[in-house]
């Protein structure tokens, strides 16, 4: 063998090797990432020179042969590509960071279909981290090409000499380092290559099986693609997971080149959705699991793949360096996702319905955050409501649906869907449709158990109450009135309306002597067994067709008051004690009210004065407070304690007196 030359790698420190393996990569295992990268793009290139019409003869299908020798400890990673000769052996790889990938691009960028992975020329120095010694032995495709061995231990002395190679092709040589033994274990290099390159265009084979994916879906025509393959991609990115509600295929090639697959994944409560789920690729090589600065924050949940060689990454390829392009590319990848749910909207708002629950925080996230996802969702932002047109009757559990004539509901039953019979509609279809009741006014409920008294109240006066009761609808609400400065929105518990008040026979007088009427003996009564200066009582009659199924009494927190409170629980992260200032609605229409009125206007004309009747009827004073405190999460410790020691008198005074 004779050599042909020795000398110094061209560098521009004393020695470029230590800064190369403490501080270009942060993860050792990304060495192969880059050797296999360099394989696919000497692949790439032979099939550019080919189509140039530079070669002769048939091309071999393309492979990577990935070798290991436990003995010699040594991998290799070789490939059928381009080749080099020895003065491109000098150019490339000693003169440290002189990529030859940008050169060749502009040279056959006529005839270029694939891409060209490389960019910066360090992806090969990445051997050192693992490697005592590194040998290139390589043949270029050019007739009459000598084949040549190069050899470096790390130094910066290399050694360039003939080689024997008859085969067109390069194959890298790692004699490994004591301490990284773990890449000659067959198990260590399939994981790396499922992890970083399983979606590259050429096929890497291990003992002559083939070990990576190969097939990038994303790259795929979404035309030439069905439900079921992306639903088979969905399980192999994420094993074990529900299905995916549904996805966004990603293709543009200006401004920039960008695909990739998003999915919306079923919202499971343990989800941090601070942090991002989508790999990001870069030309089919993986680059990382997060990509934060490329979707906007409020799609961090979603999963899937984004690949684009357009992506400014540094040095090592292992991070991004936000600029314009990666704001452009987040818009972008925003509007889509617009669009996409503005089509299932209007193609399939069965579907869309069956989704909401998961996306609704996606959107009114993005809502609150880009105003301009905001102009493309505005409205098709649907709200569970207590609207009952179009119920069929049915005892088959349904979806309602507004059609987009407006009033006109219809039925759907999806397949295989057990969906509970849920009316939805947009804020502009309910205000519309109630501008006659109560005018750029809207009713919602945040809370369907401990508000259900009071929403059954509204839907008997035939009021429409929204449900708005995600955990992000505390702001959503605060939003909606900025965007709606005309509406005024309500909850449930706030207030009554005067549609649910009824004039009855408490204002009549029932005590001559001080021309008191039942409604102000009640309101006395309440004030007395109380004693809460800070509680305002209200003596109102409920309407209702069955006095007996409305409450008692209500408590009513002020709209502004009951948000405060809302908002001071959220900076502490904790409950926040009930206001002491409330205000207590008693219902007069309701036999419990009426019973209690007779009982202790009985014991005052008879002058009984603390009699255990007045005792009794001071108890169930309590008691009702109790009960309309209780719907509105009023109690703390010490007043539940009272509550069930109460509870107790009232039956055991109950009881007594029926013996």
């Amino acid at each position: 063998m004779t050599v042909l030359e020795q000398g110094n790698i061209t560098i521009h420190t004393e020695n470029i090797f230590p800064i190369i393996k403490k501080s270009l990569y942060s993860n050792h295992e990304i060495f192969l990432r880059e050797l296999v990268s360099n394989a696919v793009d000497a692949i790439e290139k032979l099939k550019m020179v080919s189509h140039a019409g530079e070669t002769s003869g048939e091309l071999d299908a393309p492979e990577i042969q990935i070798i290991m020798d436990k003995e010699k400890k040594t991998l290799s990673i070789s490939d059928n590509g381009i080749g080099m000769t020895a003065d491109e052996v000098k150019k490339y790889i000693n003169q440290v960071a002189f990529s030859s990938a940008e050169e060749f691009i502009q040279k056959y960028q006529s005839v270029a279909e694939g891409q060209i992975i490389g960019h910066f020329g360090l992806g090969f120095y990445s051997a050192f981290m693992v490697a005592q010694k590194v040998e290139i032995d390589t043949l270029s495709y050019k007739e009459g090409a000598q084949a040549v061995h190069w050899s470096c231990d790390g130094s910066p002395r290399f050694q360039l000499e003939d080689s024997p190679r008859t085969q067109r092709g390069t194959t890298v040589t790692l004699t490994l380092m004591e301490e990284e033994l773990e890449y000659v274990e067959q198990s260590r290099i399939r994981q790396l290559v499922k992890t970083y390159c399983d979606f590259m265009p050429v096929p890497i084979k291990l003992d002559g099986e083939q070990i990576n994916r190969q097939k990038a879906l994303w790259r795929e025509s979404p035309r030439n693609l069905t439900k079921e393959d992306y639903l088979e991609f969905y399980r192999y990115l994420y094993p074990f997971q529900e299905e995916p509600l549904l996805w966004v295929h990603l293709n543009t090639d200006y401004p920039f080149l960008l695909n990739g697959i998003l999915y919306f994944p079923k919202l499971r409560p343990d989800v941090d959705v601070s942090q991002g789920n989508i790999k990001l690729f870069c030309n089919q090589v993986f680059v990382s699991d997060h990509c934060e600065e490329i979707v906007p924050q409020f799609l961090l949940p979603m999963r899937g793949v984004i690949d684009s060689p357009d992506i400014p990454l540094n040095v090592s390829r292992s991070a991004l360096q936000v600029d314009r392009t990666v704001r452009r590319i987040a818009d972008f990848v925003a509007k889509k996702v617009g669009d996409r749910l503005n089509e299932l909207y209007r193609d399939s708002r069965p579907e869309y319905i069956r989704c909401w629950q998961d996306i609704s925080t996606f959107v009114k996230f993005g809502s609150l955050n880009d105003d301009k996802f905001k102009k493309q969702v505005e409205d098709i932002i649907i709200y569970r409501t207590t609207f009952a047109a179009g119920d069929s009757g049915s005892d088959t559990p349904t979806v309602q649906v507004q059609s987009q004539e407006g009033d006109a509901w219809q039925d759907v039953t999806p397949a295989g869907e057990q969906t509970p019979k849920l009316p939805y509609t947009t804020l502009k279809e309910y205000l519309e449709r109630n501008k006659d009741k109560h005018s750029n006014r809207v009713y919602y409920c945040t809370d369907e158990v401990a508000q259900a008294t009071y929403v059954e109240l509204h839907k008997k006066q035939g009021l429409e109450v929204l449900f708005m009761d995600s955990f992000i609808d505390t702001h959503f609400i605060s939003f909606l009135e900025r965007e709606y400065k005309d509406v005024k929105f309500s909850r449930v518990d706030a207030d009554l309306d005067q549609t649910l008040l009824e004039q009855d026979k408490a204002g009549e007088i029932v005590d001559p002597k001080t021309n008191k009427t039942r409604s102000e003996l009640i309101k006395e009564l309440f004030q007395q067994a109380l004693n809460k200066p800070k509680v305002t009582i209200r003596t109102e009659a409920l309407k209702s067709d069955d006095p007996q199924g409305t409450p008692p009494a209500m408590v009513l927190l002020p709209e502004f008051l009951r948000r405060l409170r809302d908002m001071n629980a959220l900076l502490q992260q904790q409950a926040v004690e009930f206001p002491e200032e409330h205000t207590l609605v008693v219902n007069t229409a309701h036999p419990l009210i009426q019973n209690l009125a007779s009982l202790s206007q009985g014991s005052i004309l008879q002058g009984e004065g603390t009699s255990p009747t007045s005792e009794l009827a001071n108890m169930i004073c309590h008691h009702v407070y109790d009960l309309a405190l209780m719907a509105q999460k009023g109690f703390n410790a010490e007043g539940m304690k009272s509550f069930v020691e109460r509870s107790n008198q009232v039956l055991t005074r109950l009881t007594q007196r029926a013996i």
